[in-house]
């Protein structure tokens, strides 16, 4: 069974940093793509970032040229670099992985790390 762990959230002023780290487990042939979702109080979840296998990015354009995500496959994790924080980037961040392992395909969610910025 795939599992994911994230790790790195926390309270920081607008302006600062903090890195989101999602360490994948199980039985894993080869991950497909590997990303961050947030949910904000109130409102719905929202892609923020992924990567591909191959180390392909892309970002929603509210964090972009702010965040930047790497991926390691020897390890199978994956971080997330924030930098510039602002009130609006609280919220709780989820990883997910679309990976291979050696019988199926999975899509598989982490439990979520609060992320919390003040003004």
């Amino acid at each position: 069974q795939v599992q994911l762990v994230e790790s790195g959230g926390g309270l920081v002023q607008a302006g600062g940093s903090l890195r989101l780290s999602c360490a994948a487990s199980g039985p894993i042939f080869s991950i497909n793509r590997m990303a961050w979702y947030r949910q904000a109080p109130g409102k719905e979840r929202e892609w923020v970032a992924s990567i591909s296998g191959g180390g392909s990015s892309s970002y929603a354009s509210a964090v972009k040229g702010r965040f930047t995500i790497s991926i390691d496959n020897t390890k199978n994790t994956m971080s997330m670099a924030m930098n510039s924080l602002k009130p609006e980037d609280t919220a709780v961040y989820y990883c997910n992985t679309q990976a291979r392992t050696t019988v199926q395909y999975v899509e598989v969610w982490g439990q979520g790390t609060l992320v919390s910025v003040t003004s």
